[in-house]
């Protein structure tokens, strides 16, 4: 896949888990929701771990450490997804608004500090380790 098809792939799945965090706000409580949060958190993981893949040989190791975080944000919104699937039903399934908002705190940071990698690296400061 390219990075186009995987962008996309993401983005829609995290629109999905968007959508499906937001309607039990509104009373919307359908059985379909829970199968549309699952799937779109295995998309989003899968996404995730075929980016870091196709990182593997990068030169540059915080990218790929990274790239490795993001696996473990989309991880917890699978973690969400389960505790999502179980709302209601045990005590424990109220978490997963937590693990959640975890993982999307932990793919803002990310998405932050690549791109400051890639800025570091563009102006040539590829061996320097002060910021």
């Amino acid at each position: 896949m390219n990075d186009n098809t995987l962008n996309i792939a993401l983005m829609l799945g995290m629109l999905v888990i968007l959508a499906m965090a937001l309607l039990p706000l509104l009373n919307v409580a359908e059985p379909w929701m829970r199968w549309a949060f699952a799937a779109a958190a295995i998309v989003v993981l899968a996404v995730r771990v075929a980016q870091a893949v196709r990182l593997g040989d990068c030169d540059n190791l915080r990218i790929r450490r990274l790239y490795r975080i993001n696996i473990v944000s989309a991880l917890m919104f699978c973690a969400s997804a389960v505790m999502f699937w179980n709302k209601g039903q045990t005590e424990w399934s109220t978490n997963w608004v937590a693990f959640l908002m975890a993982g999307a705190a932990l793919m803002m940071y990310v998405g932050f500090a690549i791109d400051h990698e890639l800025r570091r690296i563009a102006r040539g400061r590829d061996n320097d380790n002060k910021h």
